[in-house]
């Protein structure tokens, strides 16, 4: 997939547009997914992985082909994310759309055959209290959580992202499950 990435940003500088549409194809799941469990509203998510697309198009000259694309492209996407988190009312979402049916089944892994409709419930609810004490964690501990335990990503894919050492991603993946701990122990 590299490769293809590799070959895709060869014909973009060379003036193809059509072949970042292709980039755009692949990642555009994982960018949003990634921006709007950062943030916790659809349309600013959608916004943002918007802009991060825009900015690696505009600045795919400045992409260093030896690196990873995914990677510059989280990056992108974290900070623009991070930027508009700095720049809102510090409360300013936690009411928005977490209660709505977006916030609660974007988690949903239980399989229809199996659950009971209540424990179904039970799991929905879970989660979106989870993701309202996401979305509670400093800026700085958000994205490492979202980063690691939601995309799954290694810390060293996160130290590059956030451009902070290994150690620095460690202490806050640390400090941002035990800040959700003490924020879950209720639950």
């Amino acid at each position: 997939m590299e490769e293809l990435i590799r070959k895709r940003i060869k014909q973009i500088k060379k003036g193809d547009q059509n072949a970042f549409a292709e980039i755009v194809e692949l990642f555009k799941d994982k960018i949003y997914q990634l921006v709007y469990r950062m943030i916790g509203n659809s349309h600013e998510a959608e916004d943002i992985a918007q802009e991060a697309f825009i900015r690696a198009y505009i600045n795919i000259n400045s992409f260093d082909v030896n690196r990873k694309f995914s990677t510059w492209l989280y990056r992108i996407a974290t900070n623009l994310t991070i930027d508009r988190i700095r720049k809102k009312k510090p409360d300013y979402y936690l009411d928005a759309e977490v209660a709505g049916t977006e916030g609660l089944t974007m988690y949903s892994q239980v399989a229809a055959d199996i659950a009971l409709p209540e424990e179904e419930v039970e799991t929905m609810e879970l989660q979106g209290e989870i993701q309202r004490q996401i979305l509670k964690l400093p800026d700085k501990y958000r994205s490492v959580i979202v980063l690691k335990y939601i995309d799954e990503l290694s810390l060293i894919e996160i130290s590059e992202i956030l451009e902070i050492p290994v150690g620095t991603v460690k202490t806050r993946i640390h400090r941002g499950r035990e800040a959700l701990r003490q924020q879950l122990r209720h639950v």
